[in-house]
């Protein structure tokens, strides 16, 4: 899973966007690299927000649940599932007991206020999804989930550039609204880094337990000097690499000079690599690792392993990171 960041640039309806932009500063700032097209890329996503977060309470002292949402995600570079991601239900918060009511009794607090919310955000569930259930899984939330889904606004990049500029690949297309009504919001540029990663050479494992070559594939681990064994890489040294190719990418965008909402070190990325990467030491070790998907313990990233699909959690972390920056009017 290569280490990516994904920056928004928005528009105004009627103004033009920065796509024209981003491209003349890429040329200006890598004048010695053949910026030519190699690709093309899209993506579309679409936002499900829960019905009930959507209603006012009917008690003005009690605050009103936290909204949940519903991602979905498809992106071309990743054909081989679509991404769904889904805050998870609120856990109940225990009655105080007796010694609390007191407490709380002997403090009179201002009439009609709302008590301050310390809680977290409801963490996220992140799941892939063959392409056929894609598809099917939305119209079961827009149609047969209604009154508790409400189906608020879809994106698209239709046909988006690819470029190569040394060790970097970058992705770079105009956002446009398709529901619920037609607009332009933006350009979106997503820069993967494309050079030696201790994250590219851990093994993908396959369903009969063993582990094949790196999800990069093209990952030349020699030429970088790293020790191919599970032993060698720890889960500090993924941390590591992370922060360390965050910065690589920070400042290759820096150079362009363009002001953009950013998304790179963003809440639960490299926890599906962290996984992986505990699974080929369970098996290294003589552990049978292949029913263990989940991360963390939590199950926060639900996935099913196929011949098709033999890498399911691929592109998770560019999946949040196109998530976290495309939230609008939620």
């Amino acid at each position: 899973m290569p280490i990516t960041g994904v920056y928004f640039i928005p528009s105004n309806p009627n103004a033009a966007t920065a796509l024209q932009l981003v491209t003349e500063r890429l040329r200006a700032a890598f004048p010695n690299e053949e910026l030519t097209p190699i690709g093309r890329w899209g993506l579309e996503q679409k936002l499900l927000r829960d019905t009930p977060g959507l209603l006012p309470s009917s008690n003005s002292n009690k605050k009103p649940p936290n909204p949940r949402y519903m991602q979905f995600l498809s992106l071309t570079h990743y054909p081989t599932h679509g991404f769904i991601y889904t805050s998870e239900p609120e856990k109940p918060v225990p009655a105080p007991n007796q010694t609390q009511n007191q407490n709380a009794a002997g403090t009179p607090g201002p009439v009609n206020a709302i008590a301050p919310d310390h809680s977290p955000s409801p963490p996220m569930v992140m799941t892939t999804v063959p392409p056929s259930s894609y598809g099917t899984l939305f119209q079961h939330f827009t149609y047969a989930c209604q009154p508790f889904w409400a189906h608020r606004l879809t994106l698209a990049v239709p046909n988006g550039i690819v470029y190569e500029v040394g060790d970097f690949r970058v992705r770079l297309g105009d956002v446009r609204q398709t529901f619920p009504t037609a607009r332009m919001r933006g350009t979106v540029i997503e820069i993967e880094w494309r050079g030696p990663s201790v994250v590219e050479t851990i093994p993908v494992d396959r369903e009969d337990g063993s582990f094949g070559a790196g999800v990069g594939g093209d990952a030349d681990v020699e030429a970088a000097g790293i020790d191919f064994a599970s032993s060698a890489i720890e889960e500090s040294d993924i941390d590591a690499e992370y922060a360390a190719t965050a910065s690589l990418i920070r400042e290759f965008w820096g150079r362009l000079g363009v002001e953009a909402r950013e998304a790179i070190l963003i809440p639960n990325v490299g926890m599906e690599v962290k996984e992986r990467l505990r699974r080929w030491k369970k098996a290294g070790s003589g552990v049978d690792a292949r029913a263990d998907t989940s991360v963390d313990g939590a199950g926060s990233m639900v996935s099913e392993r196929t011949e098709e699909d033999p890498d399911p959690w691929s592109g998770a972390d560019v999946a949040r990171q196109f998530m976290e920056v495309l939230r609008f009017n939620r």
